[in-house]
């Protein structure tokens, strides 16, 4: 008898959080403008000036380990600084990448924020996160499907601001100059 009353006084709560759980997640009704203002008073506080200094020292520093391997590339290998850059942009994707499958790149991109983002190991991080978040749903589709969604577009933006740069070079004579 005992357990039977335990479980119509459980079912009595349960049916009792349900009308709570009714009322108390009732549909808003808010402008947009509303809830600008609402979303604006739950964000945290961001202090712009450390996000630009952490952004500069981080972007800093991945360009000073670019320069290092530059200059491993050009002592080590009788490498002019022409010939130096291009093995330089690899191995700094290649660690990029790495970094990203181990999960240490995301890290440092969420401390650095653009930092770490606009040097071209954030360009191999976008497309090694795609291809890893997509690669349970196969090769073609999985990976290579949404590996280009956001590098695509830096892609496309790319080769039109250069088209659009050797225009105005030939427009002006400069010849690339």
């Amino acid at each position: 008898m005992a357990s039977k009353s335990k479980g119509s006084a459980s079912q009595l709560n349960s049916g009792s959080n349900k009308q709570e759980d009714a009322t108390r997640y009732q549909k808003m009704s808010m402008s947009p403008k509303e809830y600008q203002t609402f979303a604006k008073g739950k964000e945290p506080p961001r202090s712009v000036f450390a996000n630009c200094v952490k952004a500069f020292l981080v972007g800093g520093a991945i360009c000073v380990v670019g320069q290092v391997i530059m200059e491993l590339f050009m002592h080590l290998m009788d490498m002019t600084p022409e010939q130096a850059g291009n093995p330089t942009v690899a191995v700094l994707i290649f660690i990029s990448v790495i970094l990203t499958s181990l999960g240490v790149y995301d890290k440092l991109a969420q401390f650095a924020g653009a930092g770490s983002a606009v040097p071209v190991t954030g360009f191999a991080n976008s497309m090694c996160s795609a291809a890893l978040e997509h690669r349970s749903e196969g090769l073609v589709l999985g990976v290579g499907g949404n590996m280009f969604k956001l590098a695509g577009a830096v892609i496309v933006y790319g080769t039109v601001a250069a088209f659009f740069v050797g225009i105005a070079h030939l427009i002006l004579g400069t010849g690339g100059q």
